[in-house]
């Protein structure tokens, strides 16, 4: 249900971290690099996040650490030297992201503040300045790694050519497809699982405990074993229409039936403060019968049989039969959402369309399975015919048939040398020092010590 990062990833990325004090660590400097310091307690820091995470952290882990301050500081100062500036509403839209979730999961604002030891405003005051500063070296790197030359098919042939082949990268298999989908009668489903929810809250109005009732009908599995509690959360880490319901009660009351795009749900608020609640909810999604598969499969083999008998291209059986909105009107050819490519590797598909797909030739028609289609979080249930179109065996990188994939390659690399470049050429031209205590520290890079 939350949408939120573990504590441990989020707060190392909330560093400097040197305001917190931890026992035993004598705070001194353990490095100068140009006008910028760092403090033993970042390393420490950084290593506390690290052993959180699970990691084994000893003296070579910290000179890893060490390491990366370093490499950080040498960007940042560049870009201030180069006047670069971030935009104070994306760090800002940032930070008020950062601070949800750090509330959402330490359970509120006392208890981040007893957690850190200081008030909020000195936390989100620290927060802006290191993700202001996080930025600017995110926005040297970029500027360092573009600033490269443009590359021509000459080069890239010039690559593939004098590159042994076994350091040329791998192309999975690729599948282009085409698919014919038929959702279920959705509004008998809904208008089911509405009346089940409507009962359910008679139930609780009625005397029954919610919580009772959660551990017993909820499909939420995140918070179904705690009586569908949620813990106290930031409003804007759930659905609008989860976070607007709950927030409009009073608590121990329960709301209507709420649908979001996860199922619909009725809720109970707990406790409120400021734009942070706890509540409990009971999530039920639509559930299907034999009979509404039976339908659609019947559907499905009609219209595979058009086209199997040449009645009807898939093409245009897609356009005029496909419920699946987002490739029906490209002829039922599937694209990939981000990126718009119309080719899928495996991992890319859903498991099911996986599992019909790999026994399947160029040119064959599969026959009707159940599937998932994108929508919502873990998406709705569907029906489908594949149509595969083509499929591009695994293969090593070659010029005529993976260009793109290789001026990525290419493109990669000379944007690693440049940055590798940047830092040996800084590392020459700036005033460092590394405390005694880190002298013998085997670094990834040399030219720290001087």
């Amino acid at each position: 249900m939350k949408k939120i990062l573990t504590l441990t990833l989020l707060l190392s990325v909330l560093l400097p971290a040197r305001a917190q004090k931890y026992e035993g660590v004598v705070e001194k400097t353990v490095a100068l690099i140009g006008n910028d310091i760092v403090m033993l307690s970042d390393i420490e820091a950084e290593a506390q996040m690290q052993r959180a995470r699970g990691l084994t952290v000893d003296k070579s882990a910290r000179c890893e650490i060490l390491e990366g301050f370093l490499v950080s500081k040498l960007f940042l100062t560049q870009a201030r030297l180069d006047s670069l500036v971030v935009s104070e509403a994306q760090v800002s839209n940032m930070l008020d992201q950062r601070m949800n979730e750090v509330l959402t999961t330490l359970g509120g604002e006392q208890k981040a503040e007893e957690y850190f030891g200081k008030p909020l405003y000195k936390l989100r005051q620290e927060w802006h300045d290191a993700l202001s500063d996080q930025s600017l070296i995110q926005e040297m790197q970029r500027n360092v790694a573009s600033n490269t030359p443009k590359l021509t098919p000459r080069d890239i042939k010039k690559y593939v050519e004098e590159t042994p082949a076994e350091d040329l990268p791998m192309v999975s298999t690729k599948y282009r497809i085409r698919q014919i989908g038929i959702y279920p009668d959705r509004e008998a489903a809904e208008l089911a699982v509405k009346e089940q929810l409507v009962g359910l809250r008679e139930r609780v109005v009625n005397g029954e405990k919610f919580s009772t009732l959660a551990r017993l009908y909820s499909q939420d599995p995140g918070s179904m074993n705690k009586g569908g509690e949620l813990g106290m959360a930031s409003r804007s880490i759930f659905w609008p229409a989860f976070s607007d319901a709950a927030m409009s009660l009073k608590v121990g009351q329960v709301s209507q039936v709420v649908e979001t795009p996860d199922g619909f749900h009725i809720i109970q608020l707990i406790e409120r403060d400021g734009d942070m609640f706890n509540a409990r909810h009971i999530l039920i999604k639509p559930q299907y019968t034999s009979a509404d598969r039976d339908r659609a499969f019947h559907k499905l083999d009609s219209i595979r049989n058009l086209v199997v008998l040449d009645s009807m291209s898939f093409f245009d059986a897609a356009r005029s039969f496909s419920e699946e909105r987002h490739s029906a009107t490209s002829g039922g050819l599937m694209a990939d959402e981000y990126t718009g490519s119309s080719y899928f590797e495996k991992d890319q598909l859903k498991p099911n369309d996986y599992n019909v797909l790999r026994t399947m030739q160029e040119g064959d028609i599969s026959e009707p399975f159940e599937s998932l289609d994108n929508e919502g979080r873990n998406g709705n249930t569907i029906y489908k015919i594949l149509y595969l179109e083509k499929v591009i065996p695994a293969h090593v990188a070659n010029f005529q048939d993976d260009y793109n994939s290789l001026i990525d390659e290419v493109n990669a690399k000379n944007a690693q040398k440049a940055i590798d470049d940047f830092i040996a050429e800084k590392q020459k031209s700036t005033y460092i020092v590394i405390d005694p205590m880190f002298q013998g520290c085997d670094f990834q890079r040399k030219g720290w010590i001087k």
